[in-house]
């Protein structure tokens, strides 16, 4: 066999020969790495540096955490320290509000102990002069609340009274001027208020029967009155004849119904047409309205009102004028009784007995 020839191999390809660097391009490249070395220390550092934060960070958190459950601890305290000032003040304010009270009782048992040694210190005379001058003025209260003079003149009677058994020289001055005081009381003319009050109840309770003019009653009255004034004939002699008794007979019933026909009329003057139209049904809510009429000057007289009091005593005068019976001896009665009561329901004050608390105090004062 005969053997082929290899084909020929290529022969490899030169390589290139390296370049020798320039100065220009060592230089750049040296910076390069100065660079990456810088930026490779700054990464570095910045690592470094968030690792530090966050660790101050996570420090800064437990400090906080820390710190808030000491000021929730603290304040769970002072709410409860808190509580307990309160509770404490309250008892302190309960404890000074006792303890004032007592105090209070103390100063006035203090007070009554100051007083009643005062009055077992004092002479039977300044006993006398202290007592006459506290019932003075009780009965100058009276006086100005019941509007009557009455207790101030007991009064006066029993402090001179009281003087003349005790007939004391220094006290003489006194008794004379409780005797002017008690003269003076006695000549004013006080309202009595409960005088009035038992007229005007006396009124109030005689208006249900007080006749009116319009009432059926009245006339039947007014008949009966007159039939006892009618000239009745004398009887003569018994006829002796029939004739002459049924004559007489005739004559008696004759008289006794012209009697019936003069009470149907009766011919009389009403100032006031309006009386004799009052209805019997209206004759009630009349006698009421006087009745409240009367009512409201009695309250008036006991608020010492005499000016309101007055004008409802006039006005009742006035329905009772108008409307009732003035012939009658009730409504005549309770006229002047309402007449009376109007002229003395007037404001009269009180005299004060200032020449006997003067003499008093002069008294009291040694002088």
């Amino acid at each position: 066999m005969t053997e082929t020839p290899a084909p020929p191999t290529a022969l490899p390809a030169e390589a290139p020969l390296p370049t020798p660097p320039t100065p220009g391009a060592a230089g750049h490249g040296r910076w390069i790495a100065i660079g990456a070395a810088l930026l490779a220390a700054a990464a570095a550092a910045a690592l470094v540096l968030a690792w530090n934060t966050q660790q101050r960070v996570k420090t800064l958190e437990a400090e906080l955490v820390k710190r808030q459950q000491d000021s929730g601890s603290q304040a769970t305290e002072a709410r409860t320290l808190a509580r307990q000032a309160e509770l404490s003040a309250r008892e302190t304010a309960a404890k000074l509000a006792l303890l004032e009270a007592r105090v209070a009782e103390t100063s006035m048992q203090r007070t009554q102990l100051e007083d009643l040694i005062q009055s077992l210190a004092r002479s039977r005379d300044e006993n006398v002069l202290a007592d006459l001058d506290a019932a003075i003025r009780v009965a100058l209260q009276q006086a100005a609340i019941t509007g009557s003079a009455e207790p101030l003149v007991l009064t006066l009677k029993q402090a001179d009274e009281r003087l003349a058994r005790y007939n004391q020289p220094r006290l003489e001055r006194v008794r004379r001027a409780v005797a002017q005081d008690l003269d003076r009381t006695r000549s004013a003319g006080v309202t009595d208020i409960t005088v009035l009050t038992i007229r005007l109840d006396e009124v109030i309770r005689q208006i249900d029967e007080l006749p009116l003019q319009s009432a059926p009653e009245r006339r039947a009255a007014a008949r009966t009155d007159a039939a006892p004034q009618a000239a009745v004939p004398a009887s003569a002699p018994g006829p002796e004849s029939w004739r002459g008794a049924f004559g007489e007979r005739w004559l008696n019933v004759g008289h006794a119904l012209w009697q019936e026909v003069k009470g149907l009329v009766r011919v009389s003057r009403i100032d006031a047409p309006e009386a004799m139209l009052v209805a019997p049904e209206q004759a009630f809510f009349l006698r009421e309205n006087l009745k409240l009429r009367l009512l409201n000057a009695r309250l008036a007289l006991l608020s010492r009102q005499f000016d309101t009091a007055q004008g409802d005593l006039r006005e009742a005068q006035n329905v009772l004028e108008r409307y009732f019976d003035r012939g009658a001896r009730r409504v005549a009665a309770a006229g002047e009784l309402l007449r009376t009561v109007t002229g003395q329901a007037r404001l009269v004050s009180v005299p004060r007995p200032d020449a006997t608390l003067a003499a008093i105090a002069t008294a009291s004062a040694g002088r």
